[in-house]
């Protein structure tokens, strides 16, 4: 008995161990991510994370997802620094096991450069670069330079004939890119003026995890400002706007981009897209009438329409809208007899979503309790062209009663099929849209969709879809020529991608969330790292 409650003790003070020193671990790995993503000039869209060790390039060796969105190109040159310097052996082991950060970030002109980050031991010293460069068929030339009283290396790399700018911070911090302009802003930048951008994962979750993703969503912005020539392009608007940050982990698949993680919203700015993060997740169903010839939609979901209608109308009237969204209530009221928020609130049910065609066509759809009924209010709010079809007389209404991202259709036509209210900008489009309901001609009746809808959450609060050959010739039209040849021409590249889909699921008030994008079916491997 004395000998058990010996062996007992001993066990209960071995797990207080491996317990203390397991949380201190994930303590310092928390810490050390702090540090390094606060070197990184905020003005990164997204920043990757991912181990600089042997097993993880193991696994996505002959992997064909990150060619396909980088290029050839740019695998070359992570390829390159992967040789020559990240497991020289002269460095390696300062630099094994220690976490990459590769930041995403727009530049002057058709330029978005990357910046690599990564922690040193304090052992490490810039004699090192020196033995580097004196090794024998080295294939690197290394001369020094200033960057903004920061010692900096110019690294000429023979087989890609291209220089490589590498700072030392002064936190045992390493920083390179391809592009000097970058390196001289990140040797500039200096974290104690700015607000830190980006949240982290939570300790488990990014020990366990083999990529790491961090969205900084309102940096999005100066990116589709140079990805695009058309500055008022709506992909993804309300999105881009969003005042928020995410950390999601890679869910691993070899055709598949899976992340999964959180948003978290910052609640000193006002968006239209935090009225859904008060709502319970709905099961998403709109989608399946979606016309086969979608090229990108954004779905939203409420539990409580009443709700929803009462916050989007608080939200209206503590903003620019205030004065004209009472203005029109009011005249409808005098002119109708029409309670508009009242009668609309009352038919809304739990689902409404914008469509966007390949041939540029809009569509918005609304689920309803009642069609008839809807239809019967709508008739008094418009002119109408046949028994079916009729315009508003009023113009705002979509925005007024569903929100910001409907204020693309200003006085549009529309008309109740079924029990769905669609919203057309012109006759046409809602022939076009009549032709695809009546003959079931929608997207979820295509081949491949299945596949990747069975990859999606079933239930969210706002999804936003993109299937990029429908997307192609919108893409032609609005894109900067440049990255719009890259987009065309690049093997591996992005077109070899069926479709791609962001999710947002109220949480405590913030959105847990799903980011996927799968490879079409006949996509070939490549090699990667």
């Amino acid at each position: 008995m004395k000998r058990l409650i010996i062996i007992t003790i001993i066990l209960l003070i071995a797990t207080v161990l491996v317990t203390v020193v397991y949380f201190k671990n994930l303590n310092s790995t928390t810490q050390q991510t702090s540090q390094v993503l606060r070197t990184i000039p905020n003005n990164a869209s997204l920043i990757f994370e991912f181990n600089n060790e042997k097993s993880f390039y193991d696994i996505f060796a002959d992997n064909k997802l990150f060619a396909n969105i980088i290029g050839d190109e740019k695998m070359a040159e992570l390829a390159a620094l992967k040789k020559t310097l990240l497991q020289n052996p002269l460095i390696e082991h300062f630099l094994n096991e220690q976490n990459l950060y590769v930041s995403l970030h727009p530049q002057k002109g058709d330029n978005i450069d990357f910046l690599l980050t990564i922690a040193v031991s304090k052992e490490f010293g810039p004699e090192l670069f020196e033995k580097i460069s004196k090794q024998p068929k080295s294939g690197i030339v290394i001369n020094t330079y200033n960057v903004a009283g920061k010692q900096g290396y110019i690294i000429y790399l023979n087989d890609l004939k291209k220089r490589f700018y590498l700072i030392d911070q002064d936190d045992n911090t390493l920083s390179g890119s391809f592009s000097k302009d970058l390196i001289e802003t990140c040797a500039k930048y200096d974290y104690k003026n700015e607000k830190q951008a980006f949240v982290l994962l939570p300790d488990r979750q990014s020990v366990n995890s083999l990529v790491n993703l961090y969205v900084n969503y309102e940096a999005l912005s100066p990116l589709f400002e140079q990805l695009f020539i058309n500055k008022n392009t709506d992909i993804f608007k309300s999105f881009r706007q969003l005042p928020a940050f995410a950390a999601l982990s890679l869910n691993y698949k070899s055709d598949v981009l899976m992340f999964n993680g959180s948003t978290r919203i910052q609640n000193n700015k006002a968006n239209y897209l935090e009225l859904f993060s008060g709502q319970l997740p709905v099961a998403n169903r709109i989608k399946s009438i979606f016309p086969s010839t979608t090229a990108y939609s954004t779905n939203f979901a409420v539990s409580d329409p009443k709700k929803f209608e009462s916050d989007l109308s608080d939200w209206q009237k503590k903003g620019d809208f205030k004065t004209e969204r009472s203005e029109i209530i009011n005249k409808i009221k005098s002119k109708t007899g029409i309670s508009l928020v009242k009668e609309f609130t009352r038919l809304l049910s739990n689902e409404f979503a914008i469509v966007t065609t390949r041939y540029h066509e809009k569509i918005a759809i609304a689920q309803v309790t009642d069609g008839s009924k809807m239809r019967s209010m709508m008739i008094n709010l418009s002119k109408m062209n046949n028994d079916n079809v009729g315009q508003l007389n009023y113009e705002k209404l979509p925005q007024l009663l569903l929100g910001d991202a409907f204020s693309i259709f200003r006085r549009p036509y529309f008309r109740v099929m079924d029990n769905y209210l669609v919203l057309t900008n012109s006759m046409s489009e809602m022939s076009s849209y009549n032709d695809s309901y009546v003959n079931h001609k929608f997207i979820s009746k295509t081949e491949g969709y299945d596949q990747f809808d069975g990859l999606l959450a079933e239930r969210s609060n706002v999804s936003f879809f993109i299937q990029f050959k429908n997307a192609q010739p919108l893409f032609k039209q609005d894109m900067n020529p440049a990255f719009y040849n890259a987009f065309e021409s690049m093997v591996p590249g992005w077109k070899n991608f069926y479709a791609a889909a962001w999710q947002f699921t109220s949480s405590d008030k913030n959105y847990y969330t799903n980011f996927c994008m799968r490879l079409n079916s006949d996509t070939t491997s490549v090699n990667t790292f």
